[in-house]
């Protein structure tokens, strides 16, 4: 079997029945894909500092933070419905409100996790 540079493909098509690796796997890498098909610059890709193009960091005001943790006490996991108010009263998406949740909770759990 032909070496090639090392590539997932390469890798793939190598421990199967021996076939040769394809035209694609045997190209040099010089970016990777993210799971949506993305080309990301190799050199952000391979240090992962660097911040994939997308949506920009919500930063939230202070009355929406004072309303989502008010939200957050009173129950840890929103169901739909509030949710649903919650993304209309902050004006914030239902995905954002999601995600808060999400994150908040990882909060509470890191922070009495260290409390003990």
């Amino acid at each position: 079997m032909e070496k090639g540079p090392f590539s997932v493909e390469w890798l793939a098509q190598s421990s199967r029945s021996g076939a040769q690796p394809t035209a694609a796997a045997q190209r040099p890498c010089s970016a990777a894909r993210d799971t949506g098909g993305q080309e990301i610059p190799a050199d952000l890709a391979e240090v992962g500092g660097g911040s994939v193009p997308g949506r920009p960091r919500t930063k939230f005001s202070a009355a929406q933070l004072q309303e989502l943790e008010r939200s957050f006490r009173e129950q840890r996991y929103i169901g739909a419905s509030e949710k649903q108010r919650l993304a209309a009263v902050l004006n914030l998406s239902q995905s954002q409100i999601k995600t808060w949740f999400q994150n908040r909770r990882m909060k509470f759990k890191r922070q009495t996790r260290d409390a003990r």
